[in-house]
């Protein structure tokens, strides 16, 4: 989208508040291919974005009044876009049928005590070992023990940033020392 087209879309929103139904005709066909682009690519079945598409068209024709000129118009029409695509996600996952698998069939390796997995732990073992303190206890509370980016930050009193910035050295460190 560049900045002439979203220019035209807003002229468009204008003329179409003031009644110009072509304006409106062709504001809504100018929008259909980058909705469908944009939703297409957040979608796991990419089909679906037209189902999407629909319904930020319907919408766009009745919250158009809302509109407001003097505003870009591509940020008042994304807000709707991720409102619809979050709505639509919602009610995709909602309606998803858990599925459940016996305890029985699911194989499980004989023996997960055996030389190669425990090989394989120590080598990762050692490798953390080699880690300065804080930097390996800051890996092990967000990546071992799940804690949130903000959550680590809470307890070490580093910023967010530089928690992440840590985590993230950590394991370039790690795959070198792995050979991974």
């Amino acid at each position: 989208m560049n900045d002439n087209q979203t220019r035209e879309w807003q002229d468009l929103a204008v003329k179409a508040q003031a009644g110009d139904s072509e304006a409106y005709r062709q504001l809504l066909t100018a929008l259909v291919p980058m909705l469908r682009r944009v939703l297409a690519k957040g979608l796991a079945r990419p089909a679906d974005a037209d189902d999407i598409v629909q319904e930020v068209l319907l919408s766009v024709h009745k919250a158009l009044n809302t509109y407001s000129p003097e505003r870009p118009f591509l940020p008042w029409l994304m807000a709707i876009v991720n409102f619809r695509r979050t709505d639509y996600l919602r009610q995709h996952y909602a309606a998803r049928k858990n599925v459940t698998v016996p305890v029985e069939s699911i194989e499980l390796a004989d023996d997960v005590t055996d030389t190669a997995h425990a090989a394989e732990y120590k080598d990762v073992e050692n490798a953390l070992g080699t880690l300065p303190i804080k930097q390996r206890e800051v890996f092990e509370m967000m990546k071992l023990k799940g804690l949130t980016a903000q959550e680590v930050s809470n307890q070490t009193g580093m910023s967010v940033s530089a928690v992440k910035v840590s985590v993230h050295r950590t394991m370039a460190k790690l795959k070198e020392k792995l050979g991974v």
